[in-house]
């Protein structure tokens, strides 16, 4: 399911936002009050997610390892982009979706009674497949915009803007113009500039929504590089149409079809000796 019509609407709800949050405030992590060092393990069990009467998710279980990175592929319409939205309860957000099972971090589930959503979407960030920097804001200021919203005390901004741009390796690009709109980046530097804008608030999971199909190679490229450095302090999760991106940028990959998971591997035995027919059918090209 395609979450372009959104996007821009969808990226603003993703920071953090006090209004966001239950009437109880049951925090999923206390680790987020110190800089990750690790990801959780995540595990989706049961999962069932719907747009009104029509069942996009059928009752799948997965688990995503801690520090890797796992790529969801499958055709269009498969299920992957919801699953991934049901991941940080922003699926519920479309008029008539809902979502029923069990999402869990390190064995706690986010969608428990009473959990508060803030914290949800502080801990679990996501990058959506077009870049979205907020229009009216430069570029240290779509960085700064997670501390804001969320509320963080005893941050020092300016340094938090530094690193987050240091991490993504955009700050020697950009240092010398961080009064200047974020808009008037490159693409590929815009999205490089809304991933430092999601590990500003310190997530635990990044999740990546065919953030590359808007890009050159050369900016894929930087971006690839990116994922696999970030990984070694979060659990990155990518869905992607892009099967050298896959096999090239993942750890561990996940091929599904029609709402279901279909096989789960190590990237390299996924996509050289899948065990289900249709996988090999899909990786060699054969449909989709």
């Amino acid at each position: 399911m395609s979450n372009t019509a959104n996007t821009e609407k969808e990226e603003a709800q993703q920071v953090p936002n006090p209004a966001v949050g239950s009437k109880t405030s049951t925090t999923p992590s206390s680790r987020s009050a110190t800089p990750a060092s690790a990801g959780p393990v995540v595990d989706v069990n049961a999962l069932h997610a719907y747009y009104g009467q029509i069942e996009a998710v059928k009752g799948i279980d997965v688990r995503f390892a801690a520090n890797q990175v796992t790529a969801i592929i499958g055709p269009s319409g498969c299920g992957k982009s919801t699953m991934l939205r049901c991941i940080n309860r922003m699926h519920e957000e479309i008029q008539d979706a809902r979502a029923t099972g069990e999402v869990t971090l390190d064995g706690l589930d986010i969608y428990a009674p009473g959990v508060d959503l803030t914290a949800v979407r502080r801990l679990i960030g996501m990058v959506f497949q077009k870049p979205t920097p907020f229009p009216t804001m430069s570029i240290a200021q779509n960085v700064a915009a997670g501390l804001k919203f969320a509320g963080t005390k005893n941050i020092d901004v300016k340094q938090r803007v530094e690193q987050s741009l240091q991490a993504v390796g955009l700050w020697e690009e950009v240092k010398d113009r961080l009064n200047s709109p974020g808009v008037g980046l490159s693409g590929g530097q815009q999205q490089r500039l809304c991933i430092a804008r999601t590990i500003a608030v310190e997530p635990e999971v990044i999740l990546l929504d065919e953030p590359c199909s808007a890009l050159d190679p050369q900016a894929t490229l930087k971006i690839e590089e990116l994922i696999e450095q970030l990984k070694a302090q979060y659990t990155i999760i990518i869905v992607t149409h892009n099967m050298q991106q896959a096999s090239r940028a993942s750890d561990t990959t996940v091929f599904m079809l029609d709402g279901l998971v279909v096989e789960q591997a190590p990237t390299k035995q996924l996509f050289t000796n899948p065990k289900d027919e249709r996988t090999e059918r899909y990786v060699t090209g054969k449909f989709g």
